[in-house]
């Protein structure tokens, strides 16, 4: 990928080894913690982390991280991907990481990033080159062989659960893809506190005990990094990147999760792991080089998020005093037509159909 793209592909990465060391935390916790208690400590700890770390960060840090607001036009995306992503797709992985050694759930997860470019591509239209397609193929093919049961035909409950639980995931982060230029703080910290909320009055609901202080402690501390921090790396590099190459790039996560899995749950490295290794890590290799250029047509749009005036996506004047085209700043803006040709991604700016 060009340079300006390198920020966003570390973005995602870094999304997707936060992520990845999630799964056998997770694992170690789901000893003294019921799985419903567990997803609503998780997402109330990304939540309210991200929460604190903004008002810290506002006090001490002197720089402009204003960001787009959620407006009400946004709140059905955020919505749906708090039911997928916050609620159900959580609660799913706790009950199947109960019933899967931990590194064959981690490495499970990779079908997060398959469901989340399949369903770009098949429902949301969103560009997909035959590099990308190969890369998806190779991660299904590796979790493939991964989940399937030894002298059986089919995959086992747990495994199921860790599968649905990604489907939901490629749903979320499709869904927050539509809102991926507004504040993704604010995005994950509404997502957080009120899936965290939600799951939380289900298991009380239902009875389930609760566990003591220092664990819930525990589990917000693993939620505010492994999902608050994670979360809102991966939506900067949605804007960028779109949601199938960010998804499939996140395909890196569970490899620093079954990594962690052999020391941290005492597993041993199977042959299975070793024969799936390579055909995921070729399959996240292949979008790291992409190119994809064309000419391409712009329709007018209004709409708001940051940016400065350093490409011409972002000639406009400015009526209100005080902005500085030069630098970083946030406003809703109009982008005229055009027609041209150059490098790019599905970003905010190019989600067009081929």
């Amino acid at each position: 990928m060009n340079r300006n793209l390198s920020r966003p592909v570390l973005e995602a990465i870094a999304a997707a080894v936060l992520f990845g060391a999630s799964a056998p935390l997770a694992k170690i916790l789901l000893d003294d913690v019921e799985p419903i208690p567990l997803a609503a400590f998780l997402y109330l700890g990304s939540g309210l982390g991200l929460m604190l770390f903004r008002g810290v960060h506002r006090r001490l840090a002197h720089v402009d991280d204003r960001e787009a607001k959620i407006r009400r036009s946004d709140l059905p995306w955020l919505i749906g991907a708090i039911f997928a992503g916050g609620i159900a797709a959580p609660i799913i992985l706790m009950f199947g990481l109960r019933a899967t050694p931990a590194s064959t759930a981690s490495l499970l997860l990779n079908f997060e990033g398959v469901a989340t470019t399949l369903i770009a591509g098949l429902a949301f239209r969103e560009a997909l080159g035959r590099r990308t397609w190969w890369a998806v193929a190779l991660i299904t093919l590796a979790g493939i062989l991964l989940s399937w049961e030894t002298g059986e035909w089919g995959i086992s409950p747990g495994m199921l659960g860790v599968l649905g639980a990604c489907i939901l995931w490629g749903i979320d982060n499709n869904f927050t893809r539509n809102i991926s230029a507004k504040d993704p703080v604010a995005i994950v910290t509404v997502k957080g506190v009120a899936s965290g909320a939600f799951s939380l009055t289900l298991a009380l609901a239902l009875g389930n005990s609760l566990p003591d202080f220092p664990t819930v402690l525990g589990a917000m501390a693993l939620g505010s990094l492994c999902y608050g921090l994670s979360i809102v790396l991966f939506v900067r590099a949605m804007r960028s990147l779109g949601a199938a190459r960010t998804g499939a790039l996140f395909g890196t996560a569970p490899f620093v999760g079954a990594a962690l899995s052999f020391p941290l749950c005492g597993e041993a490295v199977s042959i299975k792991f070793l024969m799936v290794l390579p055909l995921t890590v070729t399959g996240v290799a292949l979008l790291t080089n992409e190119e994809h250029d064309h000419l391409h047509h712009h329709k007018p749009v209004d709409h708001e998020h940051r940016h400065r005036h350093d490409d011409e996506h972002h000639i406009h004047r400015h009526t209100k005093p005080g902005w500085n085209p030069a630098l970083i700043h946030v406003h809703s803006h109009i982008h005229e037509q055009i027609e041209h040709l150059h490098p790019h991604t599905p970003d905010i700016h190019h989600r067009h159909t081929h």
